[in-house]
């Protein structure tokens, strides 16, 4: 990628998607300070220059792991941007959480991967008309209801054969137990986090507006670039 394109997307288009609002100073993380610069009708305002920086960084890490065949996993269930970055992760090919986070995702993979394995077979007996022929109207009814349980429960990541190498976050506070999770397993997280999280969550935060669908959708569409960028290299 070009210097142009590893840098950030400048202050003005991060402005104009609303990135700039906080939340209250009660909700601040005593972590953020270092990022308000002020305040507006009692939200604080983020500084971003540095935020700017951020997401340069994270593009930079995000086109190496690429480059590298890493996988990354997008994580982002909140009803205001979970389906932006649904759409965003799918373009790119990427698996990704845009629901309720699954426990054991990553600390108990093994048995995930059981559940991954379990829906291919049954998907693919389907689709071949196997099943038709093996089981009785009565019980295709209820492999279809286990294919639709499965389906729900892992949307976005039945492509995964392994623990994820970094993780994406829209929001650490909100994504919790994926946060947690992550860490404990010692995979890097890049994370779109908001003044009410724990800077100390991510090894490459973008300290930012998270609920602003405007403002995640620029972010996460410049990070989505920079991995298919890195991809193609």
């Amino acid at each position: 990628m070009t210097a142009t394109e590893m840098a950030g997307v400048g202050v003005d288009r991060l402005f104009g998607a609303g990135a700039h609002f906080a939340q209250l100073k009660r909700r601040r993380h005593p972590s953020m300070k270092p990022f308000v610069v002020g305040a507006k009708s009692k939200v604080e305002i983020f500084d971003l220059v540095k935020t700017d920086d951020q997401l340069a960084k994270a593009k930079q890490v995000l086109a190496a792991l690429a480059r590298d065949g890493k996988t990354v996993l997008f994580v982002g269930g909140k009803r205001e941007v979970s389906d932006i970055l649904r759409d965003i992760a799918r373009k790119i090919g990427a698996p990704f959480v845009a629901g309720r986070w699954l426990g054991g995702t990553v600390s108990n993979f093994t048995e995930i991967k059981k559940r991954i394995d379990r829906l291919a077979d049954l998907t693919g007996k389907r689709e071949s008309g196997e099943l038709a022929k093996l089981y009785t109207k009565l019980e295709r009814v209820f492999i279809d209801r286990e294919i639709e349980r499965l389906l729900g429960r892992l949307e976005g990541i039945t492509t995964l054969t392994k623990r994820p190498d970094a993780f994406v976050i829209v929001d650490t506070k909100h994504e919790a137990h994926a946060t947690r999770e992550a860490k404990q397993a010692g995979i890097p997280i890049i994370a779109l986090m908001s003044s009410d999280c724990d800077l100390k969550d991510a090894a490459y935060p973008i300290v930012m507006n998270d609920a602003s669908r405007d403002a995640v959708k620029l972010v996460l569409s410049e990070l989505a670039t920079a991995y298919e960028s890195g991809r193609k290299a």
